[in-house]
């Protein structure tokens, strides 16, 4: 290959780079739940190889309320998709910097499935408190589409009977052909970075005043998943604990470091493994 060949395919890299750039989203922040005004990292607007996208979603119709009261619009924030939001995404990419060698962006990209085409230039999304979340048609055709060509969703923080209806509900829509099922301990997901082979439920904040690691009947943790047709796994659920709160409570001298050591360790054990499956 010679030198002038080299460039042109150097040229049309920086271009393809650019162009894919070009169509995502800005960075945005809406109002969230718990955390207003957290100051933006000097950093923010850098350009990376990773970024935290948080899935945006309209909720279930039992529960059609937001802070503050009223009905509201999911669509500009103060709904349960940002639970967390940002102090959660914000420390786990600190987090992610300093143990691994990914470029991680220091700020998160809430992603909207009606936005277009935005949605496939994120290859790892989460999704918190999916037990209140209820997809459109046309967000399960997108969401669906998106998993199918090689986006990785891990969703957490939701407990008990009513809240897993309500997430499997929109999941089978997605998936109807395709089973919900426990992740084996040998699974690849697991031992990626870290092993993961000693796993225990991982609370909310709450466990600092109540005790209990388990809310409503949410009594034992399950890591479940679906796999695509060659075995990879491209849905990633956490359930019956809350690892959003253990990554928001990460610098909270009350909330244990164990919780918080273990549900950073799993999170980036599901990004690495996305990058490499």
């Amino acid at each position: 290959m010679n030198l002038r060949t080299v460039r042109w395919l150097l040229a049309l890299g920086v271009f393809g780079v650019g162009l894919v750039c070009a169509f995502q989203k800005p960075f945005r922040e809406f109002p969230g739940f718990e955390n207003e005004n957290d100051p933006l990292p000097p950093d923010y607007g850098e350009k990376s190889e990773w970024v935290f996208a948080r899935l945006m979603y309209p909720p279930a119709g039992g529960f059609r309320f937001r802070r503050g009261g009223g009905m509201g619009d999911w669509s500009q924030g103060n709904s349960f998709w940002t639970m967390d939001y940002p102090r959660a995404d914000r420390h786990f990419a600190r987090a992610l910097r300093r143990l691994t060698r990914i470029h991680v962006r220091s700020v998160e990209q809430p992603v909207n499935l009606d936005d277009g085409d935005d949605v496939f230039n994120w290859p790892w999304m989460y999704g918190v408190e999916v037990g209140h979340w209820s997809l459109t048609d046309a967000q399960v055709v997108k969401m669906r589409e998106y998993l199918l060509r090689g986006g990785f969703f891990m969703c957490d923080d939701f407990h008990g009977t009513r809240e897993w209806a309500i997430f499997a509900e929109s999941m089978q829509r997605v998936f109807p052909d395709r089973p919900i099922v426990e992740i084996e301990s040998r699974d690849p997901i697991f031992h990626v970075l870290y092993d993961l082979d000693e796993r225990y439920q991982i609370p909310g904040e709450q466990f600092v005043e109540s005790g209990r690691t388990y809310e409503r009947d949410g009594y034992e943790p399950h890591w479940r998943g679906i796999y695509d047709d060659k075995g990879r796994l491209m849905v990633a659920i956490c359930f019956n604990m809350d690892i959003g709160d253990s990554l928001e409570w990460a610098d909270s001298p009350a909330y244990p470091e164990k919780y918080s050591a273990l549900g950073i360790r799993i999170a980036a054990n599901y990004v690495v493994y996305s990058m490499t499956h």
